[in-house]
C-alpha cells in the first residue's frame, strides 16, 4: 500500500501517482509491501538529515529503506520546497521534478544507486523510463 501524508496534501501530488509507483515496483520484479510518502519542507527534512544522517545540508529526499527480499516497504521524507527550487534552478515542470523524485526513492528500494557517475547515469535513465510511463498513462485517460 502506497500512502501519502502531509498536513495538506499539495494538489499536485495526484492519487494516479499511486498506481504509477505500484507499476513502477511490479516492473522492476517487486512487490508492494508499506510505502508512507511523507511530504515536508526543507527545515523538517534537514533535521532529519541532520539527527538521522548527520549531513548538514538541505535535500530533496530521504528514504528509510525497510525492503525485506523483493517486498518493497519505505518511508520516504520529501521536502516540497526543496522540489519547487530544483524544478526552477533547472527549468523544469515542477511536477514532473516531483514524479522524477518520488520514482527516484523507489528505485533506489529496488536496487539502483547513484554514488558514480556510471550509476548516477543508470538512475537517470531509469527515472526517464518511468516518467515516459507515466505520461502515457495519463494519456490512455
Amino acid at each position: 500500500m502506497i500512502q501519502f501524508f502531509y498536513e495538506n496534501l499539495p494538489e499536485s501530488v495526484n492519487t494516479d501517482y499511486k498506481q504509477w509507483l505500484e507499476d513502477l515496483i511490479l516492473s522492476e520484479g517487486k512487490k508492494l509491501g508499506e510505502i508512507n510518502y511523507i511530504f515536508c519542507d526543507d527545515e523538517y527534512l534537514l533535521k532529519i538529515n541532520q539527527d538521522y544522517l548527520q549531513h548538514d545540508y538541505y535535500t530533496d529526499i530521504i528514504t528509510f529503506d525497510y525492503v525485506k527480499g523483493k517486498t518493497i516497504s519505505a518511508e520516504i521524507f520529501v521536502s516540497l520546497q526543496r522540489i519547487s527550487d530544483n524544478a526552477s534552478t533547472l527549468s523544469r515542470d515542477p511536477e514532473e521534478e516531483l514524479r522524477r523524485v518520488l520514482a527516484h526513492g523507489i528505485l533506489h528500494l529496488a536496487g539502483y544507486k547513484d554514488k558514480t557517475e556510471e550509476e548516477e547515469k543508470e538512475m537517470r535513465r531509469m527515472e526517464d523510463l518511468y516518467l515516459a510511463k507515466y505520461k502515457d498513462l495519463k494519456n490512455l485517460n
